[in-house]
């Protein structure tokens, strides 16, 4: 019986070594992973990396990760031909299998989230267009506000104002809710729903024109599709899947 006792007392203590070299384990490949994407993407602030399932060195002999989630911040995107800031990126990574090497691997499934701040979506809307919250009523519809001096606008969309329009528009403000969706699996479109007859013939189609804008986000890995965008309070939420995801570091 004493035996019996001193052989599951050892069993349980190196039980626990090994528990804790696997957790050590996992850290230091939680901080190895979070050290490339920080280079990779020339972040200005260290992403945060999870590795989940235990026991996290059967996976690695077995060069497959059940789980990997990621945090980031301080990504840029191109959004309609302008540098955009995409804020609170988040991504969950399951089935990653990584080469002989360690030097890239692919995700079976990638699920991704990331946010579009109303101050970032008017630097990226036609010059003269400022994008806001436009209440939770109209967000639950999909829709933003958009406003804008008319002449602003215009001019901004690169459509010559006449004098005699210039008079008679004076300091006009475009007040209208624009609803958002998404083209092609890259594109998140704005559409405006009612705007203003203007007094020359031809002017209202070039009205629209600066309203209704695209923001294509471009970077993202063509296995990648945006499948759904929300509006908050906050900005535009927008998040994606894809299948057998490359990744490389």
């Amino acid at each position: 019986m004493r035996a019996l006792r001193i052989l599951l007392i050892v069993g349980v203590i190196l039980g626990g070594l090994f528990v804790a070299a696997d957790r050590l384990a996992v850290n230091l490949a939680e901080s190895e992973a979070a050290d490339r994407i920080k280079s990779s993407q020339g972040l200005s602030t260290m992403p945060e990396v999870s590795i989940g399932g235990f026991p996290f060195l059967t996976q690695v002999l077995g060069r497959e990760l059940d789980e990997v989630d990621v945090s980031l911040s301080g990504i840029t995107a191109i959004a309609g031909g302008r540098e955009v800031n995409v804020t609170e990126v988040k991504a969950e990574l399951r089935q990653v299998r990584v080469d002989g090497s360690f030097s890239s691997a692919t995700a079976g499934r990638a699920d991704g989230s990331a946010r579009i701040s109303y101050a970032d979506l008017t630097e990226a809307a036609p010059r003269g267009a400022a994008v806001g919250y436009a209440g939770p009523e109209r967000a639950a519809k999909g829709q933003v506000k958009v406003t804008g001096p008319l002449t602003g606008l215009l001019e901004g969309a690169g459509v010559p104002v006449p004098d005699t329009l210039k008079a008679l528009l004076g300091d006009r403000q475009v007040s209208t809710y624009s609803t958002v969706g998404l083209s092609d699996g890259t594109t998140v479109r704005l559409k405006a729903q009612e705007l203003p007859r203007l007094p020359l013939p031809g002017f209202d189609d070039k009205l629209r024109e600066a309203v209704d804008y695209d923001l294509k986000i471009d970077g993202l890995p063509s296995s990648i599709t945006l499948d759904k965008v929300a509006v908050t309070d906050e900005g535009l939420r927008f998040s994606g899947t894809g299948k057998d995801v490359a990744l490389t570091g």
